[in-house]
């Protein structure tokens, strides 16, 4: 049994999106500034793992705002899980499988999400060159999501480079899909 597990693209991914984004966009939409779907599932053609990424984008200043909004409709703050200026949330029972993240609007963290979905949304080819790639090391790594997300680091930073993002800026996203070690 594997705990990476890719599957083709699927059209109802962006019907999922919606889904989960209306009710959160009852409890945000007076300060939030959008929500994104963002992410492999957000990438028309590209094979992922069936889990929606939806990004809250919010000014500076409002994520305790968008926080405290979540929590009635069931969301757990987890904190940045080691990626600052995102925040993460444990799911309400019962909705499709997603991640949800809180993000200032100007943070590398948002800018690296939506920069790979538009590029990869006006690149096919790579599109097919990503998804032979997570097909392979999803093989390769069945059971090291670490391993998995590590290896996938590469590609990524030449996506972002040629969207255009700055060789600091690529260090750092590098730095962070980094295996962590325990000592």
């Amino acid at each position: 049994m594997t705990d990476i597990l890719i599957l083709d693209y699927d059209p109802t991914w962006p019907l999922l999106f919606e889904s989960l984004r209306q009710p959160l966009w009852n409890v945000v939409s007076d300060f939030a500034i959008a929500i994104e779907h963002v992410g492999s599932t957000s990438v028309p053609g590209l094979v992922a793992k069936p889990i929606i990424d939806v990004d809250v984008v919010v000014p500076d200043g409002e994520v305790a705002a968008a926080i405290a909004r979540l929590a009635p409709l069931g969301y757990i703050h987890r904190g940045d899980l080691g990626i600052p200026q995102r925040e993460a949330f444990t799911n309400p029972a019962g909705l499709p499988p997603h991640h949800l993240y809180v993000c200032p609007q100007c943070t590398p963290a948002l800018a690296n999400h939506l920069a790979v979905r538009d590029y990869l949304r006006a690149h096919p080819f790579a599109v097919s060159e990503y998804g032979e790639l997570k097909k392979r090391l999803a093989r390769e790594y069945a059971e090291d999501i670490d391993g998995y997300v590590e290896a996938k680091s590469a590609f990524l930073a030449g996506v972002l480079r040629a969207a255009g993002f700055a060789d600091d800026a690529l260090a750092a996203i590098e730095n962070l899909n980094r295996r962590r070690t325990v000592v």
